[in-house]
C-alpha cells in the first residue's frame, strides 16, 4: 500500500458514524427523540455484551441521571443524528425508556388551576 492512502485518522469523522450505526440515518423511534426527550435507563439494567461501546456508553450515562438526547450527544462527542440511532436500538432492546416533556402549549391554563385551588378552598 502506497503512503498516499488515507486509513483509520485520515478519513476522519465521515467512516466513523456511519459505521456505528451501519449505515442507518433513522430508528423506529424517530418521532419520540427529539432533542429536549430525556433518556432513562434503569439502575438495574445490565449493558449486554454484545452492545457496541457507544450503546454502552449511552446506558451508562442514562443510568447515572436522565439526560436529555442533546445532553447525550455533547458528553459522547457524536453527532444528534447518530446519537438517535444507538438510542433508537436500545429502545428497541427495552435497555433505556425516553420521555419527553410536556410542550408549554399543553399545559393547562393557570386561570383554570387557580379556579380549581379556590374551588377546593371553598369545600
Amino acid at each position: 500500500m502506497t503512503q498516499d492512502g488515507w486509513f483509520d485518522d485520515a478519513a476522519g469523522p465521515v467512516v466513523r458514524p456511519y459505521a456505528m450505526t451501519r449505515g442507518r440515518t433513522r430508528s423506529a423511534a424517530d418521532g419520540k427523540l427529539d432533542l429536549i426527550a430525556v433518556v432513562v435507563a434503569d439502575r438495574h439494567t445490565v449493558a449486554d455484551q454484545t452492545l457496541s461501546p457507544e450503546h454502552v456508553d449511552i446506558v451508562e450515562l442514562s443510568r447515572e441521571n436522565p439526560l436529555s438526547v442533546a445532553e447525550l450527544s455533547a458528553e459522547l462527542d457524536l453527532p444528534v443524528g447518530v446519537v438517535r440511532v444507538l438510542i433508537g436500538d436500545l429502545l428497541h432492546a427495552a435497555l433505556v425508556r425516553v420521555s419527553r416533556p410536556v410542550p408549554p402549549a399543553e399545559l393547562p391554563d393557570e386561570r383554570i388551576l387557580r379556579e380549581v385551588i379556590n374551588g377546593l378552598r371553598a369545600l
